[in-house]
């Protein structure tokens, strides 16, 4: 098990950047996949951004492609979402997933694959 702690969320206007942080205890990091989710109420958890664990793999959702960056330092143990050119569309509960199982070609953006999750952190694009 991993524990994860994400941080960085907050309010924002619409065109400015967050970099939130997903900071990993626990097993071996570097096992792990890591991924990004977010949810609005009322709404499913949807899936933003993915690494594989050796950093050589990225993906995102069409709707964050262009804006969005994820990276991933193991010797932190820490994995980051640069967030640039915010919309309030982005407004959401931000999650970080990690799994040492997940096949990461097939499965990276599907969040029932994951098996640990942060508790989230907020992030609110006021237009």
């Amino acid at each position: 098990q991993v524990q994860l702690v994400e941080s960085g969320g907050g309010l924002v206007q619409a065109g400015g950047s967050l970099r939130l942080s997903c900071a990993a205890s626990g097993r071996t990091f570097s096992n792990y996949v890591i991924g990004w989710f977010r949810q609005t109420p009322g709404k499913e958890r949807e899936f933003v951004a993915a690494i594989n664990r050796s950093g050589t793999n990225i993906d995102y959702a069409d709707s964050v492609k262009g804006r969005f960056t994820i990276s991933r330092d193991n010797a932190k143990k820490t994995v980051y979402l640069q967030m640039n050119s915010l919309k309030p569309e982005d407004t959401a509960l931000y999650y970080c997933a990690a799994d040492a199982n997940l096949l990461y070609s097939t499965s990276y953006y599907r969040r029932y694959e994951y098996d640990n999750w942060g508790q989230g952190t907020q992030v609110t694009v006021s237009s």
